[in-house]
């Protein structure tokens, strides 16, 4: 039971670190003299890219606004939740 909790603890805490890595990276796109090139700026990029790109493909830009980080967040919290659920 403990061992649940701890590894729950420690899931919940992964996925609050993307989602906190993909708000930023959200906030980021909105800075246009930004280099994506220096750090952390490239890992955050490159670790929610990776993510975002699949929804990208299906989702494109409305009117200039991507909204495949809506979508990735929601399903991410769907996945979360089925984790939970089963380790619970």
């Amino acid at each position: 039971m403990v061992q649940n909790q701890m590894l729950l603890k420690a899931i919940n805490g992964l996925f609050n670190m993307f989602y906190i890595l993909i708000i930023l990276r959200i906030f980021m796109s909105w800075i246009p003299s930004i280099d994506w090139e220096q750090q952390p700026i490239k890992f955050i990029r490159e670790v929610t890219d990776s993510y975002l790109d699949i929804f990208r493909r299906f989702i494109p830009p409305l009117g200039g606004l991507d909204f495949s980080p809506i979508i990735a967040i929601i399903v991410l919290q769907i996945i979360q939740g089925f984790i939970t659920m089963i380790i619970s």
